[in-house]
């Protein structure tokens, strides 16, 4: 146990529990706990908007598996990961107040309401509900290998005790508070995850020796690390530009995101978290990505990639800084969780139990599912974490591709376009999740592009010819009846 790394984050986690237990106050006293437990009333300032999705979407993916990849394949990593400065400002202004207005008037709690509001489908429900379980699985065994990795580097412990330490004090977590603890403590976390991150990158620079002597090492090693191609000329021109829809404009796809597009509280609220948001998110995602490809020059010879962050934080840096800065991956990892299981407890029972199982729930019926759908989650994830791969971001961006192709044209055309309906939606959904989970079986990164290029035209194509084919038969049909 390295006592002196672990004070600084133990009393992080402390106040993260407090804030938990703070929020379970109004989780008690609402008299929505749909409502409170699933979006926290929509009541979400400018600060806490930027923060939230700045926190839900730097993962472990950012702070463990991303850094993993850059120490491996170098500076064309870094570049890749830069089509993530868009993330925020695509998806507010995407989305924008049209989204926010919608969302109200319908009353929308989920994505998958108002989807249900918008489509008057239970197709179109019970698509969008599989797809969430299914592709979010594998983005919160992600998070959990990520944990149990943080967690066994600074402690000591076995992998399997880390992940067991790790998952429990999470899902105690968000059972507490829901979704205002977990959009309350995301400001806390991104700030963490900022400062972290500025810390870090002056102690790798300076434990280096400067840019010039790591540059020049790592040329020396392999002078495909520093060309935007990567090791091995991995990375083509046509596969770091499909990231941009991956990790860029796609992400208006992801329900984890989009539901904090219906959270804000007012128009004002939405304009400075764009600001901020982009501002936070470009720096975090350069300057992690960045400190992974000058950790190969400071620590050579990592045999697995997910460990260089906190390896190379407990190098560069005294302990008790260490563990303030190894609280930002904790930070980033723990706001994740917290919002995939928010959303996957909200797509079994606020979408499935109260619309098709149990439409006359109780508070009491529904706050005991909630709970206990959370907790059965948790379990479930926990034994899939079990066995981990070396490199958990390609866990990550296997559910980013597949809630993008899924959801992204049914969200942006059932906002923008009078004439999609409820056949486009479907048709649409069903192409996206079918197209990309046989192409990353058969043959990922089709023509060179990553696996999710194509599905997502596949889906946008499928959603207008089924809406126009369908719309006209629907309107011949009632002009003939009504000629009758």
């Amino acid at each position: 146990m390295n006592w002196p790394v672990l004070a600084p984050l133990l009393i992080f986690l402390l106040i993260i529990f407090a804030v938990g237990f703070w929020a379970n106050q109004y989780v008690i006293k609402t008299q929505s706990f749909v409502q409170e437990y699933f979006l926290g009333k929509r009541q979400l300032g400018g600060f806490i908007l930027a923060m939230t999705m700045v926190a839900t979407y730097g993962s472990a993916s950012s702070f463990i598996g991303g850094p993993g990849v850059a120490y491996t394949q170098g500076l064309g990593w870094v570049l890749l990961s830069m089509a993530q400065l868009s993330t925020g400002y695509f998806v507010l202004m995407v989305l924008g107040k049209k989204f926010a207005i919608m969302a109200r008037k319908y009353e929308a709690v989920t994505l998958i309401d108002f989807l249900k509001s918008r489509y008057q489908s239970d197709a179109v429900v019970i698509l969008a509900a599989a797809s969430i379980i299914i592709f979010l699985f594998s983005s919160m065994t992600a998070q959990w290998i990520g944990g149990a990795r943080l967690v066994e580097s600074l402690t000591g412990l076995s992998y399997t005790a880390s992940l067991l330490i790790f998952a429990a004090s999470v899902t105690l977590f968000v059972v507490v508070g829901g979704f205002r603890a977990v959009a309350v403590t995301d400001a806390v976390q991104g700030t963490v995850m900022f400062l972290g991150t500025l810390i870090l990158l002056v102690a790798t620079i300076k434990a280096g020796g400067g840019m010039e002597p790591i540059m020049h090492k790592l040329a020396a090693e392999d002078p495909d690390l520093i060309t935007p191609f990567g090791h091995g000329h991995s990375l083509s021109p046509a596969y770091v530009s499909s990231f941009w829809i991956l990790v860029g404009i796609g992400v208006v796809g992801l329900p984890q995101i989009t539901v904090r597009a219906m959270s804000y509280k007012d128009s004002r609220a939405m304009h400075r978290a764009i600001i901020i948001g982009t501002i936070v998110i470009g720096f975090i995602m350069f300057g992690m990505h960045f400190i992974g490809v000058m950790a190969r020059a400071v620590m050579p010879g990592v045999k697995v990639p997910d460990t260089v962050m906190p390896l190379l934080t407990m190098k560069v840096l005294p302990p008790v800084p260490a563990g303030i800065v190894l609280a930002a991956p904790m930070a980033a990892i723990m706001s994740t969780v917290d919002a995939l299981l928010i959303l996957v407890g909200s797509a079994l029972v606020k979408d499935l139990y109260l619309n098709y199982v149990k439409p006359d729930a109780s508070e009491k019926q529904m706050k005991a599912a909630s709970f206990s759908v959370t907790a059965a989650i948790a379990v479930i994830v926990v034994l899939l974490s079990l066995s981990p791969p070396k490199l958990i971001i390609w866990l990550n961006l296997f559910s980013f591709g597949g809630l993008e192709s899924v959801f992204i044209w049914p969200v942006i055309f059932g906002l923008y376009w009078n004439k999609g309906n409820k056949y486009g939606a479907v048709c649409s959904m069903i192409l996206g999740m079918g197209s990309y989970i046989l192409l990353d079986r058969l043959h990922p990164n089709p023509f060179g592009l990553h696996t999710v290029v194509l599905p997502v035209l596949i889906s946008c194509a499928g959603f207008i010819v089924a809406s126009l084919l369908f719309g006209r038969k629907r309107a011949a049909i009632r002009a003939e009846r009504d000629g009758a």
